[in-house]
Protein backbone atom coordinates (compact mmCIF):
# COMPACT_ATOMS: atom_id res chain seq x y z
CA UNK A 1 0.00 0.00 0.00
CA UNK A 2 1.51 3.90 -0.68
CA UNK A 3 0.17 6.70 0.85
CA UNK A 4 0.83 9.21 -1.89
CA UNK A 5 0.94 8.64 -6.12
CA UNK A 6 1.93 11.73 -7.82
CA UNK A 7 2.26 11.57 -11.48
CA UNK A 8 4.57 14.79 -13.48
CA UNK A 9 7.58 15.38 -15.19
CA UNK A 10 11.10 15.58 -14.00
CA UNK A 11 14.21 17.83 -14.97
CA UNK A 12 17.55 18.45 -14.10
CA UNK A 13 18.02 22.13 -12.45
CA UNK A 14 20.82 23.55 -13.21
CA UNK A 15 21.37 25.91 -9.98
CA UNK A 16 23.96 28.98 -10.78
CA UNK A 17 26.98 29.43 -8.40
CA UNK A 18 26.61 32.89 -8.50
CA UNK A 19 24.22 35.59 -8.46
CA UNK A 20 22.98 37.61 -11.64
CA UNK A 21 21.67 37.36 -15.10
CA UNK A 22 22.10 34.23 -16.41
CA UNK A 23 23.87 35.40 -19.52
CA UNK A 24 27.07 36.89 -16.43
CA UNK A 25 27.11 33.44 -14.70
CA UNK A 26 29.87 31.21 -15.45
CA UNK A 27 29.02 27.91 -13.37
CA UNK A 28 26.26 26.08 -12.36
CA UNK A 29 25.35 22.90 -10.26
CA UNK A 30 23.46 19.91 -11.72
CA UNK A 31 20.66 19.06 -9.25
CA UNK A 32 16.75 17.54 -9.50
CA UNK A 33 14.05 18.90 -10.02
CA UNK A 34 10.05 19.11 -10.81
CA UNK A 35 6.74 19.56 -8.63
CA UNK A 36 5.04 16.37 -8.48
CA UNK A 37 8.91 14.63 -7.89
CA UNK A 38 9.74 16.96 -5.06
CA UNK A 39 5.90 16.48 -3.21
CA UNK A 40 7.15 12.17 -3.79
CA UNK A 41 10.37 13.03 -1.95
CA UNK A 42 9.37 15.26 0.87
CA UNK A 43 6.38 12.81 1.26
CA UNK A 44 9.48 10.39 1.65
CA UNK A 45 11.59 11.91 3.89
CA UNK A 46 8.56 12.07 6.28
CA UNK A 47 8.21 8.21 6.41
CA UNK A 48 4.98 8.29 3.93
CA UNK A 49 5.37 5.40 1.47
CA UNK A 50 5.35 7.37 -2.12
CA UNK A 51 4.97 6.30 -5.97
CA UNK A 52 5.66 8.30 -9.05
CA UNK A 53 4.55 8.02 -12.63
CA UNK A 54 6.86 9.32 -14.78
CA UNK A 55 8.62 8.92 -17.97
CA UNK A 56 12.31 10.08 -18.49
CA UNK A 57 15.13 9.97 -21.49
CA UNK A 58 17.36 7.34 -21.24
CA UNK A 59 20.09 9.57 -21.52
CA UNK A 60 22.89 9.73 -18.48
CA UNK A 61 20.30 12.98 -17.04
CA UNK A 62 17.28 10.95 -16.94
CA UNK A 63 19.24 7.78 -15.25
CA UNK A 64 20.75 9.94 -12.77
CA UNK A 65 16.77 11.25 -11.95
CA UNK A 66 15.46 7.62 -11.54
CA UNK A 67 18.63 6.76 -9.28
CA UNK A 68 18.42 10.01 -7.11
CA UNK A 69 14.53 9.17 -6.94
CA UNK A 70 14.84 5.80 -5.82
CA UNK A 71 17.62 6.93 -3.25
CA UNK A 72 15.10 8.84 -1.82
CA UNK A 73 12.94 5.81 -0.95
CA UNK A 74 10.56 6.63 -3.74
CA UNK A 75 8.34 3.87 -5.73
CA UNK A 76 9.64 4.13 -9.40
CA UNK A 77 8.55 1.04 -10.84
CA UNK A 78 6.19 2.84 -13.04
CA UNK A 79 8.86 5.05 -13.93
CA UNK A 80 10.13 4.13 -17.38
CA UNK A 81 13.16 5.57 -19.70
CA UNK A 82 12.28 6.22 -23.32
CA UNK A 83 14.35 7.02 -26.39
CA UNK A 84 13.70 9.81 -28.80
CA UNK A 85 13.37 12.28 -26.44
CA UNK A 86 15.84 14.32 -23.79
CA UNK A 87 15.31 14.49 -20.37
CA UNK A 88 13.54 17.62 -19.52
CA UNK A 89 16.36 20.56 -17.96
CA UNK A 90 15.74 24.21 -16.37
CA UNK A 91 17.92 27.02 -15.52
CA UNK A 92 17.50 29.13 -12.17
CA UNK A 93 18.52 32.95 -12.60
CA UNK A 94 19.06 34.06 -8.59
CA UNK A 95 19.41 37.56 -7.15
CA UNK A 96 20.51 38.57 -4.21
CA UNK A 97 17.58 40.04 -3.08
CA UNK A 98 15.81 36.33 -3.07
CA UNK A 99 14.22 36.87 -6.81
CA UNK A 100 14.26 33.76 -8.91
CA UNK A 101 13.37 32.87 -12.06
CA UNK A 102 13.53 30.01 -14.22
CA UNK A 103 13.83 28.98 -18.15
CA UNK A 104 12.66 25.45 -19.12
CA UNK A 105 14.00 23.15 -21.74
CA UNK A 106 11.26 20.34 -21.45
CA UNK A 107 9.91 20.77 -25.17
CA UNK A 108 9.42 16.91 -26.43
CA UNK A 109 8.84 15.68 -22.83
CA UNK A 110 9.78 12.27 -22.32
CA UNK A 111 6.12 12.35 -20.16
CA UNK A 112 4.59 13.44 -24.34
CA UNK A 113 5.04 9.42 -24.77
CA UNK A 114 2.50 8.28 -22.10
CA UNK A 115 -1.31 7.35 -23.19
CA UNK A 116 -4.20 6.68 -21.29
CA UNK A 117 -3.66 3.10 -21.62
CA UNK A 118 -0.90 3.36 -19.73
CA UNK A 119 -1.86 4.33 -16.42
CA UNK A 120 -1.91 1.19 -14.26
CA UNK A 121 -5.03 0.68 -12.84
CA UNK A 122 -4.10 -2.01 -10.20
CA UNK A 123 -1.33 0.55 -9.22
CA UNK A 124 -3.48 3.63 -8.56
CA UNK A 125 -5.44 1.23 -6.62
CA UNK A 126 -3.20 0.70 -4.30
CA UNK A 127 -2.81 4.58 -3.01
CA UNK A 128 -4.73 6.50 -0.38
CA UNK A 129 -3.81 9.99 -1.67
CA UNK A 130 -3.72 10.48 -5.74
CA UNK A 131 -1.62 13.77 -5.80
CA UNK A 132 -1.83 15.96 -8.89
CA UNK A 133 -0.68 19.90 -10.34
CA UNK A 134 -1.24 21.94 -13.34
CA UNK A 135 2.61 21.09 -14.42
CA UNK A 136 1.76 17.88 -15.87
CA UNK A 137 -0.90 18.78 -18.36
CA UNK A 138 1.29 22.01 -19.58
CA UNK A 139 4.18 20.31 -20.62
CA UNK A 140 2.27 18.18 -23.56
CA UNK A 141 -1.12 18.40 -23.97
CA UNK A 142 -1.11 14.79 -24.77
CA UNK A 143 -0.91 14.41 -20.94
CA UNK A 144 -3.95 15.60 -20.21
CA UNK A 145 -6.37 12.70 -20.96
CA UNK A 146 -3.16 10.66 -18.93
CA UNK A 147 -4.37 12.70 -16.03
CA UNK A 148 -7.94 12.31 -16.70
CA UNK A 149 -7.55 8.42 -17.03
CA UNK A 150 -5.84 8.40 -13.69
CA UNK A 151 -8.13 10.51 -11.96
CA UNK A 152 -11.35 8.25 -13.24
CA UNK A 153 -9.34 5.47 -11.84
CA UNK A 154 -8.51 7.30 -8.58
CA UNK A 155 -12.11 8.59 -8.10
CA UNK A 156 -13.60 4.98 -9.43
CA UNK A 157 -11.59 3.21 -6.34
CA UNK A 158 -12.43 5.96 -3.97
CA UNK A 159 -8.71 7.42 -3.51
CA UNK A 160 -8.72 11.28 -1.89
CA UNK A 161 -7.15 13.60 -4.80
CA UNK A 162 -5.28 16.54 -4.03
CA UNK A 163 -5.15 19.05 -6.32
CA UNK A 164 -2.20 22.10 -6.73
CA UNK A 165 -2.81 23.73 -9.56
CA UNK A 166 0.87 25.12 -9.78
CA UNK A 167 0.07 27.07 -12.50
CA UNK A 168 3.10 27.88 -15.22
CA UNK A 169 2.39 30.35 -17.41
CA UNK A 170 5.72 30.03 -19.26
CA UNK A 171 3.88 26.39 -20.77
CA UNK A 172 0.76 27.72 -21.35
CA UNK A 173 -1.73 30.82 -21.82
CA UNK A 174 -3.88 31.76 -18.89
CA UNK A 175 -7.26 30.85 -20.84
CA UNK A 176 -5.86 27.39 -21.72
CA UNK A 177 -4.83 26.87 -18.15
CA UNK A 178 -8.07 27.72 -16.69
CA UNK A 179 -10.44 26.01 -19.10
CA UNK A 180 -8.67 22.83 -18.80
CA UNK A 181 -7.60 22.90 -15.09
CA UNK A 182 -11.52 23.98 -13.96
CA UNK A 183 -12.05 20.96 -16.17
CA UNK A 184 -10.52 18.56 -13.95
CA UNK A 185 -12.85 19.78 -10.57
CA UNK A 186 -15.32 17.19 -10.62
CA UNK A 187 -12.28 14.57 -9.74
CA UNK A 188 -10.67 16.36 -7.15
CA UNK A 189 -11.14 16.39 -3.30
CA UNK A 190 -8.37 19.51 -1.84
CA UNK A 191 -7.45 22.08 -3.67
CA UNK A 192 -3.99 23.67 -3.03
CA UNK A 193 -3.76 27.37 -4.26
CA UNK A 194 -1.76 30.19 -4.28
CA UNK A 195 -3.64 33.32 -4.26
CA UNK A 196 -2.85 34.32 -7.65
CA UNK A 197 -3.53 30.79 -9.18
CA UNK A 198 -6.74 30.81 -7.03
CA UNK A 199 -7.63 34.37 -8.79
CA UNK A 200 -6.64 33.17 -12.37
CA UNK A 201 -8.86 29.90 -11.73
CA UNK A 202 -12.14 31.93 -10.38
CA UNK A 203 -11.96 35.26 -10.88
CA UNK A 204 -10.89 36.51 -7.12
CA UNK A 205 -8.30 36.23 -4.45
CA UNK A 206 -10.83 36.89 -1.74
CA UNK A 207 -11.24 34.06 0.93
CA UNK A 208 -14.35 33.96 1.14
CA UNK A 209 -14.90 34.31 -2.42
CA UNK A 210 -12.65 31.44 -3.55
CA UNK A 211 -14.20 29.20 -1.19
CA UNK A 212 -17.34 29.58 -2.46
CA UNK A 213 -16.74 29.60 -5.94
CA UNK A 214 -14.80 26.20 -5.55
CA UNK A 215 -17.55 25.04 -3.53
CA UNK A 216 -20.00 25.72 -6.63
CA UNK A 217 -17.38 23.58 -8.54
CA UNK A 218 -18.30 20.86 -6.07
CA UNK A 219 -15.11 21.11 -4.09
CA UNK A 220 -15.35 21.67 -0.13
CA UNK A 221 -11.86 21.77 0.40
CA UNK A 222 -9.39 24.46 -0.30
CA UNK A 223 -6.40 25.98 1.38
CA UNK A 224 -4.99 29.66 -0.16
CA UNK A 225 -0.73 29.53 0.04
CA UNK A 226 0.11 33.33 0.90
CA UNK A 227 4.01 33.05 1.40
CA UNK A 228 5.09 34.79 3.70
CA UNK A 229 1.89 35.83 5.28
CA UNK A 230 0.67 32.15 6.17
CA UNK A 231 -2.32 30.21 4.73
CA UNK A 232 -6.12 30.22 4.83
CA UNK A 233 -7.88 27.12 5.01
CA UNK A 234 -11.76 26.07 4.55
CA UNK A 235 -12.70 22.44 5.03
CA UNK A 236 -16.32 21.53 5.08
CA UNK A 237 -17.28 24.82 6.25
CA UNK A 238 -14.76 25.69 8.57
CA UNK A 239 -12.41 28.79 8.20
CA UNK A 240 -9.08 28.96 9.80
CA UNK A 241 -6.58 31.48 9.02
CA UNK A 242 -3.10 30.63 9.88
CA UNK A 243 0.19 32.35 10.30
CA UNK A 244 3.24 32.20 8.46
CA UNK A 245 5.92 30.67 10.48
CA UNK A 246 8.90 33.38 10.02
CA UNK A 247 11.79 31.46 7.68
CA UNK A 248 15.27 31.78 9.48
CA UNK A 249 16.91 33.15 6.11
CA UNK A 250 14.93 33.53 2.89
CA UNK A 251 17.77 31.57 -0.14
CA UNK A 252 16.05 30.21 -2.34
CA UNK A 253 11.95 30.29 -2.61
CA UNK A 254 11.87 27.69 -5.44
CA UNK A 255 10.29 24.27 -3.82
CA UNK A 256 8.28 26.09 -0.95
CA UNK A 257 4.80 25.62 -2.36
CA UNK A 258 5.52 22.02 -2.71
CA UNK A 259 6.84 22.02 0.74
CA UNK A 260 3.83 23.30 1.96
CA UNK A 261 1.92 20.57 -0.02
CA UNK A 262 4.26 17.87 1.94
CA UNK A 263 3.27 18.64 4.49
CA UNK A 264 -0.27 19.18 4.69
CA UNK A 265 -1.00 15.49 2.67
CA UNK A 266 1.24 14.49 5.60
CA UNK A 267 -1.29 15.96 8.24
CA UNK A 268 -4.24 14.17 6.18
CA UNK A 269 -2.99 11.19 6.59
CA UNK A 270 -2.21 11.76 9.93
CA UNK A 271 -6.52 12.50 9.82
CA UNK A 272 -5.22 15.77 11.84
CA UNK A 273 -7.35 18.81 11.78
CA UNK A 274 -7.50 21.74 9.51
CA UNK A 275 -5.10 24.00 12.47
CA UNK A 276 -2.62 21.28 12.78
CA UNK A 277 -2.38 20.33 8.60
CA UNK A 278 -1.78 24.34 8.41
CA UNK A 279 0.87 24.44 10.61
CA UNK A 280 2.68 21.93 9.70
CA UNK A 281 2.62 23.14 6.28
CA UNK A 282 3.46 26.47 6.74
CA UNK A 283 6.63 25.44 8.87
CA UNK A 284 8.05 22.49 5.86
CA UNK A 285 7.63 26.14 3.65
CA UNK A 286 9.28 27.89 5.84
CA UNK A 287 12.25 25.00 5.94
CA UNK A 288 12.65 24.96 2.01
CA UNK A 289 13.30 28.53 1.33
CA UNK A 290 16.28 28.19 3.47
CA UNK A 291 18.39 25.97 1.75
CA UNK A 292 19.24 26.38 -2.15
CA UNK A 293 17.94 23.78 -3.82
CA UNK A 294 14.62 22.57 -5.61
CA UNK A 295 14.12 19.40 -2.76
CA UNK A 296 17.69 20.00 -0.95
CA UNK A 297 15.68 21.63 1.90
CA UNK A 298 12.88 19.15 2.17
CA UNK A 299 12.87 17.90 6.54
CA UNK A 300 13.73 14.47 7.50
CA UNK A 301 10.65 13.40 10.42
CA UNK A 302 13.05 13.77 12.98
CA UNK A 303 14.04 17.69 12.31
CA UNK A 304 10.44 17.84 12.37
CA UNK A 305 10.14 16.25 15.55
CA UNK A 306 12.72 18.70 16.30
CA UNK A 307 10.96 22.07 14.87
CA UNK A 308 7.95 20.98 16.93
CA UNK A 309 9.34 20.29 20.27
CA UNK A 310 8.88 16.79 20.26
CA UNK A 311 12.10 15.69 20.04
CA UNK A 312 15.52 17.44 20.89
CA UNK A 313 18.48 17.88 18.66
CA UNK A 314 21.18 15.90 18.86
CA UNK A 315 24.81 16.34 17.29
CA UNK A 316 25.75 13.58 15.40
Amino acid sequence: MLDVITIGDALIAMTPLSTGRLRFVHRFERKVGGAELNVAIGCARLGLKAGWISRLGNDEFGHHILQFARGEGIDTTHVQLVDGCPTSLYFKEMFDDGRVASYYYRQNSPTSTMRPEHIDESYVEQGKIVHVTGVFPAVAESNREVLLQLLRLAKKHGKLVTFDPNIRLKLWTPDEARQTLLSLMPYIDVVLAGEEEAELLVGTAEPDEVFRKFEELGVRHVVIKRGERGAIGYRHGEVLDHPAIPARVVVDTVGAGDGFVVGYLYGLLQQWDLQRCLHLANLIGSIVVGVRGDNEGLPYLDDIQVHLGQKKWIER
